[in-house]
């Protein structure tokens, strides 16, 4: 007998590993792709608008520098990566990426269809490495840094991930970015304790841009600027 309701396809799981900080996987639920770690939703291809405030208030804030380059922390799933490689204005792309199971979902997985021609762009290069232990030793500089890594300060699902939001993980962001260089922060919540955090950690002209949304709590980007 039909029931009289409609239940949706569970996900289908494309791929399941286990990495040095947990499992994470990469399931399929309709048209939409999703990113699950530790069993934790951290992502999915339903939006993106987050994503590209996050890369156009970086630039916007540069206000005009010729041909910056930018360093995105973490790919989840590209969008923030694709926006950036469609604008010609950014003059380099760097994506630090921990995770080898990410990375190779958008070399040749399912993922790759978003970020195929990003990743083709000579300007673009994916680096695998913790960002906090790249940001202390990489010789490269940029005029913006991008976060998008776990959901935000507030929230993370991921061990070790905060440390990446305390003073001294802002502190290895300083050290690559250009004197002037802008620090953009995806969070899944605004928090004022971070606005707090990156002013002590001797940003200026801290900031926060909203996603509007029609309702709940509204998506945001932290900006801020290294002085000099």
């Amino acid at each position: 007998m039909p029931l009289p309701f409609d239940i949706p396809d569970a996900p289908e799981v494309l791929d399941r590993r286990e990495g040095p900080y947990g499992e994470v996987v990469l399931r399929r639920h309709g048209e939409l792709l999703q990113i699950i770690a530790n069993g934790c939703f951290l992502m999915d291809t339903s939006d993106g608008r987050s994503e590209r405030l996050l890369v156009d208030a970086a630039l916007s804030a540069l206000a005009g520098r010729p041909s910056p380059r930018l360093l995105i922390g973490g790919l989840g799933v590209g969008f923030s990566l694709a926006h950036a490689a469609a604008d010609p204005r950014w003059g380099g792309i760097t994506v630090v990426e921990r995770e080898r199971a990410v990375i190779d979902w958008h070399l040749d997985g399912p993922l790759a269809a978003l970020s195929g021609a990003a990743l083709a762009d000579p300007r673009s290069k994916i680096v695998e490495a913790d960002l906090l232990d790249y940001v202390n030793e990489t010789c490269d500089t940029f005029d913006a840094v991008c976060l998008d890594i776990d959901n935000g300060p507030d929230w993370t699902v991921t061990e070790g991930n905060d440390s990446l939001y305390s003073e001294a993980g802002l502190a290895g962001c300083a050290r690559v970015l250009r004197p002037g260089g802008v620090l953009a922060v995806w969070s899944a919540r605004p928090s004022p304790e971070f606005e707090g955090t990156m002013g002590n950690a001797g940003f200026q002209q801290v900031r926060t841009e909203e996603i509007p949304v029609a309702r709940g709590v509204p998506d945001v980007v932290h900006l801020a600027v290294r002085p000099g």
